[in-house]
């Protein structure tokens, strides 16, 4: 039976962790599909977004400890990183989602604790129930984040804030954590809010929108220049593509600009 399963309809994947039973605990297996999940994915053409949540009570309880440690040679092997990509199993099962070059969205309820904090942190947006909760609990056994959550936690909030989450692995709920940023917004129904996020976003350019996920995610913490450039050669793209074509003629159809009636 399938850890994580998919499917894919009018252009938007539904992704689910789906060991309910566990919370959705991760075990080698689940990270491996995970992986190739994302993986399909990014090959898919027609893709325009996906949300990604957890069946039953939880979005993710954690790395299933009693699962993982029963296989030595299976964690040895899932530590080991890929030259061509910089990530091992762990790290790549949630940052194989940040490659994809639609929208991600992570629908989070109950648990988001430990790996599953870091599969929701490689989403380009989090919608959370305000009563989820979350922690960057890997502290708590004596353990730092490594499946890529150093990484977005840098992305997301400030150096102290960082540190003081993973040192302390506190247990905060969703409405911390979208005042610390954490989360993009909050639902009581986030996997409603976040299958509307995805059909408005899929409504855009697929073109612009993928631009503008490399174009942050490569320059994020890059100075000026080679922002810059990076805006040019996206740009330089953009102005000839079918699909710019496409939705510039289509907000030319509606009835009234952005700012109001147009000027007589």
């Amino acid at each position: 039976m399938s850890n994580v399963t998919c499917e894919v309809v009018d252009g938007i994947a539904q992704v689910r962790l789906s060991r309910p039973d566990k919370l959705n605990a991760l075990t080698l297996d689940t990270l491996d599909e995970l992986v190739a999940t994302a993986h399909d994915l990014r090959r898919d053409k027609d893709l325009r977004a996906v949300v990604l949540a957890g069946d039953g009570d939880a979005f993710c309880a954690g790395l299933d400890f009693a699962s993982v440690m029963r296989s030595p040679a299976g964690i040895a092997r899932a530590f080991v990183p890929r030259p061509w990509r910089g990530t091992n199993t762990f790290q790549e099962a949630p940052w194989a989602f940040r490659r994809i070059p639609v929208p991600v969205i992570a629908a989070v309820h109950g648990h988001c604790l430990g790996g599953g904090l870091q599969i929701a942190l490689a989403a380009d947006f989090r919608i959370a129930t305000p009563d989820s909760r979350w922690s960057v609990l890997e502290g708590k056994w004596g353990l730092i984040p490594d499946m890529s959550g150093v990484q977005a936690l840098k992305e997301l909030v400030g150096i102290d804030q960082a540190k003081l989450l993973t040192m302390s692995a506190e247990v905060f709920d969703g409405s911390r954590a979208r005042e610390l940023g954490l989360v993009t917004d909050l639902s009581v129904d986030p996997v409603a809010s976040a299958n509307a996020l995805a059909r408005k976003l899929s409504a855009k350019s697929p073109d612009a929108v993928a631009a503008a996920k490399r174009l942050f995610n490569d320059t994020w913490t890059a100075g000026p220049r080679r922002t810059f450039a990076r805006e040019r050669v996206e740009q330089a793209y953009l102005l000839v593509a079918r699909n710019t074509k496409a939705a510039r003629e289509a907000a030319f159809k509606r009835a009234e600009p952005v700012f109001g009636p147009r000027a007589r």
